[in-house]
């Protein structure tokens, strides 16, 4: 075994296959390719990276940074096996989630049925405050008021909590003093996202169904994080982890714990920008990338070496189809 070379991983799971790449210091390019295993990814990770090490006379120790792009959030989505989650919002917004921005893919279609929202209506709660959009305080928050929120939560077993306020972005004290109230009436055995922290932006429909989906994640993309890195200090691989983020980048396995929803679809966003390197490099600056999984097939322009990009995005819906 050498043991002055030093590699650089990137994993790629699927619904069926993991593929796994090793890079070393000198060159090299190691790939396998491997069945995944659905009942817990993390397992065909390991085994294939370890596999592929040994087939090279490499220890996992070597590997310097691991890179991971995956699916495992935009499945979570697809298949609704996300967290049971509750909304938090100011009085008068619980409905938000459906009214939404009044888009529909059929426009004279009456049969139309709108996607269910990842929290129920009964698990959706509105409290008493109310802030200025420049951030001042109109209404005060209630804070006893929250008290029948937190025994209804236990009693309905809610596993993650979005909290999304008229106006956060400009003042987040209100959702920041939940944020305390939740924490200390739960601990951690409850998710909690709060909507200035994942999309401080201006317009509540956006913002809250983002922080929906971020907290529907949570539990299951901790789990899945944790679980990973625990069985790859196991194996003797303390590299760092960083996770695909949706822009093409990466973020730390870290990172990704507070922010999941950051990382729907980065497996095909990771596809787009190599696709666009590869045909860069090889003297192609308009292309179009496709990508065929064993869950979903997606499909990217890129013109003039530059993939076509956009500030939303929606994970199986179809809302936004007819425009």
């Amino acid at each position: 075994m050498n043991t002055e070379v030093s590699y650089r991983a990137g994993v790629d799971i699927g619904g069926t296959f993991t593929d796994i790449v090793i890079a070393d210091d000198r060159g090299g390019i190691h790939t396998k390719k491997l069945s995944s295993t659905p009942d817990d990814y993390g397992r065909a990770i390991v085994e294939g990276l370890t596999s592929l090490l040994s087939s090279i006379g490499a220890h996992p120790s070597q590997v310097r940074e691991l890179v991971h792009a995956t699916t495992v959030a935009t499945n979570t989505v697809l298949e609704e096996k996300g967290a049971r989650t509750a909304l938090i919002t100011t009085r008068g917004f619980r409905d938000v989630l459906e009214i939404a921005r009044l888009r529909a893919p059929a426009l004279y279609n009456l049969n139309y049925s709108k996607p269910k929202a990842l929290a129920r209506r009964r698990h959706r709660y509105e409290v008493d405050e109310r802030l200025y959009a420049d951030g001042s305080i109109d209404v005060p928050l209630d804070e006893r008021g929250m008290d029948k929120i937190v025994r209804d939560m236990r009693d309905e077993r809610i596993e993650a909590v979005a909290v999304s306020l008229l106006h956060s972005y400009a003042n987040p004290a209100h959702e920041a003093r939940i944020r305390a109230i939740l924490a200390k009436a739960f601990g951690d055995s409850v998710y909690i996202t709060c909507s200035h922290e994942i999309l401080p932006e201006i317009r509540e429909y956006e913002r809250t169904s983002t922080t929906v989906v971020n907290a529907y994640l949570g539990p299951v993309v901790v789990g899945y994080l944790r679980s990973l890195i625990g069985k790859l200090r196991d194996v003797g691989m303390n590299a760092p982890v960083s996770i695909m983020h949706s822009n093409g980048g990466v973020m730390t396995a870290e990172a990704v714990m507070q922010k999941p929803a950051c990382i729907i679809e980065s497996g095909p966003a990771a596809g787009v920008i190599a696709g666009a390197f590869v045909a860069s490099s090889s003297g192609y600056a308009d292309i179009i990338t496709v990508d065929m999984g064993g869950t979903t097939a997606k499909a990217a322009i890129v013109e003039d070496g530059q993939p076509a990009r956009t500030t939303e995005y929606e994970v199986g819906a179809g809302i936004n189809l007819s425009s």
